[in-house]
């Protein structure tokens, strides 16, 4: 892939609409969330139209803080899975990775939980309100467990905008092409999820 991604999702939509651009502007990824759902699950398109599905992401539970998210490709293989971290994601975002046979592969962090905690405070000012997209800039980290010291492979930052959510994904160190497309169905359910919590 060709980085950096921008992801943006409307802000103003009955349902969210999420898409994935490389960094010469082609769309890899669109997510259109079915809103309402007791039980989440998303496809992943490879075209806005939504003609060709990708991949889906299905919770393994009804609306549960602790729910896991499954990834699986157009002929239903398993390619893994995502968890928040239940109580440790209550104060700063901790999700958990895992590959196929479900074993944990990544971890997503976020990098600062002031940023958040100041951005829901400020959120509910009148007028001021308006103005947080541009001033807290969310960040997330995705690392090996394996190897706590080592680099983020990944980092996804919050850009300023009004009307819609604007994140931008860089690599700090290489995946392999699986390991890649798994931290970002995990990204993209991260951001579905935190959007959620507010």
């Amino acid at each position: 892939m060709d980085y950096p991604l921008q992801l943006s999702f409307k802000l103003l939509a009955l349902s969210r609409q999420l898409s994935v651009r490389d960094a010469r502007g082609q769309l890899l990824f669109y997510v259109k969330q079915k809103a309402l759902k007791l039980k989440e699950s998303v496809t992943v398109f490879g075209d806005e139209g939504q003609t060709l599905p990708l991949y889906t992401i299905k919770a393994d539970r009804v609306l549960d803080f602790n729910a896991r998210y499954n990834f699986a490709d157009t002929a239903g293989r398993h390619l893994g899975s995502v968890r928040r971290r239940g109580m440790r994601s209550i104060w700063k975002a901790h999700y958990e990775v895992y590959d196929e046979a479900d074993r944990l592969d990544l971890e997503i962090k976020e990098e600062n939980a002031w940023t958040k905690v100041a951005d829901a405070l400020l959120g509910e000012v009148p007028l001021v309100g308006m103005f947080t997209g541009y001033l807290f800039h969310p960040a997330y980290l995705v690392t090996r467990p394996t190897d706590p010291n080592a680099a983020p492979a990944l980092r996804l930052v919050k850009q300023p905008a009004f009307f819609e959510g604007k994140f931008t994904l860089t690599k700090h160190t290489d995946l392999s092409p699986t390991h890649e497309s798994r931290a970002l169905l995990a990204l993209l359910m991260t951001i579905l999820l935190e959007r959620a919590r507010g």
